[in-house]
């Protein structure tokens, strides 16, 4: 399953990303070139502009409208209409900034890349093939973790 977001949902877009979904992004394409991405690379259009949503669909366009106001409710509603899982596996997760798959990678050879006091407190370690930026599980993690959960939440009290 492979995705397009509208240039309105570039957070989502990471999130869908930390989550191992390919999901392309830009917010300097048109609604003609959204639309013609996506059908052209098999993508679901991602979007909370409604024009464009029905245009997309009037054109068989695959697409989807988000009509979530948080990220929660947001992730809630995809995973629900698309069943996947609202966990991150970190070897199967792709760099929010640039979409490429991530690979984890021996902690002595990120020595050099993170701070001292990251590189004493944490062990495991992933890298962005492409962009070279390096993840690993800290103090943001119980943040990320408590969207997740709230988000699978939502989804069960919704019927999922």
């Amino acid at each position: 399953m492979k995705f397009l977001a509208d240039g309105m949902l570039g957070k989502l877009t990471r999130w869908l990303r930390m989550l191992g979904h390919d999901v392309k992004y830009s917010s300097k394409l048109d609604d003609d070139e959204l639309m013609t991405v996506a059908k052209k690379e098999r993508r679901i259009l991602l979007t909370r502009d409604l024009a464009l949503f029905q245009r997309a669909a009037a054109k068989d366009v695959e697409a989807f409208y988000v009509i979530g106001e948080t990220e929660v409710a947001r992730l809630s509603e995809l995973a629900r209409r698309f069943g996947f899982s609202l966990v991150i596996d970190l070897d199967n997760s792709r760099c929010p900034k640039c979409n490429t798959k991530l690979l984890n990678v021996p902690k002595n050879q990120i020595a050099d890349k993170v701070e001292k006091n990251t590189f004493t407190h944490y062990n495991d370690f992933w890298k962005c093939r492409q962009c070279g930026q390096i993840y690993w599980r800290g103090a943001h993690w119980s943040r990320i973790n408590a969207t997740l959960d709230a988000a699978e939440e939502l989804k069960k009290t919704c019927g999922a």
